[in-house]
C-alpha cells in the first residue's frame, strides 16, 4: 500500500459537537464527546480536550473526526471515531476544525 491509499483509507469527516461531559473513570482527564456527523448519524469518541475547553465550549463546534478506524472502550466509554487534535506548545490538546461551516458529514479529503 503506498502512502496515499493508506491515507486514502481512512475516512475522515466533518461533525459537530451535541454533548460533552466529564469522563470521570478515564485515567488522564478527558471529556465524553457526541458528535453529529449529517449522514453517519451521531457518533461517541472519548477525548482529552480538558486543559483548554469547558465542556460548554465545545459544544455547537465543528470538529474533524476519522469515523472508519472502529470502536473501542476507553474508561467504560464507547469511543466511536477519533476527533482529530494537535498538542499545543503546553502539552494540552487543541481540536482540528474548519476554516468556516461546512455540512455535517463532510469527506474531509
Amino acid at each position: 500500500m503506498t502512502p496515499f491509499e493508506a491515507f486514502d483509507s481512512v475516512d475522515i469527516r466533518i461533525g459537530e459537537i451535541v454533548r460533552v461531559e466529564l469522563n470521570e473513570k478515564a485515567n488522564k482527564p478527558a471529556y465524553k464527546i457526541w458528535i453529529n456527523l449529517g449522514e453517519l448519524g451521531e457518533k461517541t469518541t472519548s477525548a482529552q480536550y480538558t486543559k483548554h475547553y469547558q465542556p460548554e465550549d465545545l459544544v455547537g463546534k465543528q470538529v474533524v473526526c476519522a469515523v472508519n478506524l472502529g470502536s473501542r472502550k476507553i474508561a467504560g466509554f464507547t469511543s466511536e471515531v477519533l476527533m482529530l487534535g494537535s498538542e499545543s506548545e503546553a502539552g494540552a490538546v487543541v481540536y482540528l476544525t474548519t476554516e468556516r461551516a461546512t455540512p455535517l458529514g463532510s469527506k474531509v479529503f
